[in-house]
């Protein structure tokens, strides 16, 4: 997943990136890192390191980052490896002058394009796909940095947003199925901001000004827009993900027309809909499942409780690396009300079931704390394919839903019900104004081609 920000035209650049940075946590806990660059003086810094935002980035290097222009990336690792050297941004010096760039997203052709620069003689400093897109760049024959820039991307497939910055120059692009969100914010004190989610404009008083759109690639330089051109490959229907509205933004972001949080409701009233449950209070898994058990609760009637406590020093298991860190993870997390649960027939809503054993942990510490019966609810349909564009679900292998039926996950899981939230159902309740989404996790209808699986090679998420 990984989240992007970049700011333009402000003599505060690295800081409001900074703070940029520290609301998008939620889309990786791995690293962190700011590539800043100064137009008076023509000097670049990056600091980078393993962690959270603001252990990666204290005062001290902070301070170290100068000038009006800065990009920023949070790092969640898949199979690409949390080491430092995958740490983004990546930052080189090549003929156009300074690079930085930052990577949302997961490359279908990545390791295509990896052997053949590697033929050519193209050293690699990382393992990550996004390092293929430097490369791209800074072989191509272009003579100018916008020539340079849309030669490297019309040769991507996947899902990418990408912001690059090329000396006083930021580039912003996205992919043309528009899997990943991408917006533009205008600052109060002047400058552009670009970021994944509206929630990283709202911490730096930045208004909304508007997406940038499936295939766009937008020049920026100082702090205003000065050209905006297409990529050449046209799809008629983009396929913005609709995991980002399930479980991955943070709630308070606005994507695709929709308040993330108005949308978890709707998931969770059409739950209710079409799964109901006898229950004597409803719970969700706390925080990702909160509005879409509010929602259930809603248009079932049977009341909300907080059940289940969680511990937020602690950050979110899905998007740890491992199955024995999510585990772990799981144990410190969360921690049952007794007074509330016990004797209780609980509805536990989920937002959505992919591995199902941190949901098996889960309901047995809801029985040890006495609730009579569980019925577990999930507000998304069944996961039953991998994803290659950028979300943790590598292997078929690993989701339970891959080849067990309703009834062999109720029983591996331990609860009294379980019921998933319908694909049309799902794609109902944000789907207003016609808008089409990516489903390939629930549906297996992959879009964009998955050209290294078909060339044989091994098909891996770096981002």
């Amino acid at each position: 997943m990984c989240g992007i920000v970049a700011v333009s035209g402000n003599a505060e650049a690295a800081r409001l990136a900074y703070l940029g940075l520290y609301s998008l946590q939620h889309r990786g806990q791995e690293a962190a890192g700011i590539a800043a660059f100064d137009s008076a003086t023509g000097e670049s810094s990056r600091e980078r390191e393993a962690g959270l935002v603001s252990d990666a980035l204290p005062e001290e290097r902070l301070a170290k980052l100068r000038g009006d222009l800065a990009v920023g990336h949070i790092r969640y690792s898949t199979a690409g490896g949390a080491g430092l050297k995958n740490a983004q941004p990546i930052r080189e010096r090549y003929r156009g002058g300074h690079l930085a760039l930052v990577h949302n997203g997961n490359l279908t052709n990545a390791n295509l394009l990896r052997e053949r620069l590697l033929n050519e003689g193209a050293l690699f400093q990382s393992s990550i796909d996004s390092e293929v897109i430097v490369h791209l760049i800074a072989r191509s024959r272009g003579e100018s940095a916008d020539d340079q820039m849309m030669d490297a991307l019309s040769q991507l497939e996947g899902a990418y947003c990408v912001l690059v910055t090329v000396g006083d120059t930021l580039f912003a692009a996205r992919d043309p199925y528009g899997y990943r969100p991408l917006v533009i914010g205008s600052l109060p004190t002047g400058g552009l901001v670009v970021a994944s989610e509206t929630c990283a404009l709202d911490i730096v008083h930045a208004r909304y000004v508007r997406d940038v759109e499936p295939g766009e690639v937008i020049r920026i330089r100082g702090g205003e827009i000065e050209q905006v051109r297409r990529l050449p490959r046209f799809v008629a229907e983009p396929q913005p993900c609709v995991f980002e509205l399930v479980y991955f933004a943070r709630p308070d972001t606005r994507l695709w027309g929709y308040t993330v949080d108005r949308a978890r409701r709707a998931f969770g009233r059409k739950l209710a809909d079409e799964q109901p449950a006898p229950g004597d209070i409803v719970i969700s898994v706390p925080d990702s499942a909160n509005s879409a058990a509010v929602g259930y609760s809603e248009r079932s009637g049977i009341p909300f409780e907080l059940g289940l406590i969680r511990n937020h020093y602690v950050g979110r298991t899905f998007i740890t690396p491992t199955q024995v860190g999510r585990d772990f993870k799981v144990r410190m997390k969360f921690s049952p009300v007794r007074e509330v649960l016990e004797g209780k027939r609980v509805v536990v809503v989920d937002d959505s079931l992919v591995r199902g054993t941190t949901s098996r942990a889960l309901v047995h510490m809801l029985r040890e704390a006495g609730a009579s019966e569980v019925h577990l609810r999930l507000a998304s349909p069944p996961v039953r394919w991998p994803c290659f564009y950028g979300i943790d679900m590598p292997t078929r292998e690993e989701l339970i839903a891959s080849d067990r039926s309703v009834e062999e996950i109720r029983a591996y899981l331990g609860v009294d019900s379980l019921g998933y939230l319908s694909p049309d159902g799902m794609i109902d309740c944000v789907s207003d104004g016609g808008e089409t989404y990516c489903t390939a996790c629930f549906t297996g209808d992959y879009r964009a081609p998955l050209v290294d699986a078909q060339e044989g090679l091994a098909m891996t998420s770096h981002c």
